[in-house]
């Protein structure tokens, strides 16, 4: 029986058929931001309410806490210096893991004012890291601490990797959250959880062009790419031929780059993001409210020359 569920015959191509989804772990109260490291063979991950990074070890199979308190991490990514990029819900900040092993400050205002609660990151080819900023790190006590915010709206932005600036890239998002580029970076698609705050607002993921000069979106340009058939997207990564792997209410689904959904992995649980990892590369992590995931694909992440 296949752990699949195949809506277009694209989709068995990304597949292999008889591999068989794999629960890692699970005691997290909410489990969120996976990333592989590469160098270690290992995926962090973190578990929010308990203000935890966890570790597990492609090598021996061993989960452990990798750091806490660690300031209410939600999304990661890596530097193209191999250096993990963290969303920080309680520092209200954008935070650099360096090779020494200390946490660094990027991003913590735009124009004066304290961020929201940074959700998600990713890195583009330039080096500069786009991020989400919605609120849910400052709503309640839960996931990070409660405040009134300053900015006064939820914002995709930019942060120059020389200077250090932060820009909004994008201001007209309900609650932006996930977020990737296209594999030529022409695209730039980010989730819209903006339903958890008001009522009726499409569960969606937006695609934006990319300015000729990389470094915002074109006016005007958002449009929709998907609309989620079960709860909300969440975070979502693509792979080398452009197809969206992204989280929702009851699995993983997978977009071709038309939008066409061509098929799910269901999963026993709501779906918080996805990475890939391995030394392959092909294989797609999962977090899943409680617990970690994994699953072997016949795909791989954009940027994967192996």
């Amino acid at each position: 029986m296949s752990d699949y569920v195949i809506l277009d015959p694209r989709f068995n191509a990304l597949i292999i058929g008889h591999v068989k989804l794999e629960k890692l772990y699970t005691g997290c109260r909410w489990a969120e931001g996976p990333v592989y490291v590469p160098l270690s063979r290992q995926l962090i991950w973190s578990d929010i309410p308990n203000d935890r990074l966890m570790r597990y070890d492609e090598a021996d199979g061993s989960v452990a806490v990798f750091q806490t308190p660690c300031g209410y991490h939600n999304g990661h990514t890596l530097d193209h210096e191999g250096r993990v990029i963290a969303c920080e819900h309680g520092g209200r900040r954008v935070s650099r893991l360096g090779h020494d092993g200390r946490w660094t400050a990027l991003a913590t205002h735009y124009q004066g004012k304290r961020l929201n609660s940074p959700n998600d990151a990713i890195v583009k080819s330039d080096g500069s890291i786009w991020f989400t900023d919605p609120s849910y790190g400052i709503d309640t006590n839960y996931e990070g601490f409660w405040a009134e915010p300053e900015i006064g709206g939820c914002y995709v932005y930019r942060l120059d990797p020389a200077s250090g600036e932060v820009t909004a890239v994008i201001t007209d998002m309900v609650r932006p959250n996930g977020l990737a580029f296209s594999p030529d970076e022409s695209i730039l698609y980010v989730a819209d959880t903006g339903a958890t705050h008001v009522a009726g607002h499409p569960a969606e993921i937006r695609a934006f062009t990319v300015a000729a000069d990389g470094r915002s979106v074109v006016a005007g340009s958002g449009r929709r790419f998907s609309l989620c058939g079960f709860g909300l997207y969440d975070g979502f990564r693509v792979d080398r031929g452009g197809h969206i792997w992204t989280s929702t209410g009851n699995g993983v689904d997978c977009y071709h780059p038309d939008g066409t959904l061509l098929g799910q992995i269901p999963i026993p649980e709501l779906v918080s993001n996805v990475a890939f990892g391995g030394p392959k590369r092909n294989r797609l992590y999962i977090t899943a409210q409680t617990s970690l995931y994994s699953i072997f694909l016949n795909a791989h992440p954009a940027g994967w020359q192996g």
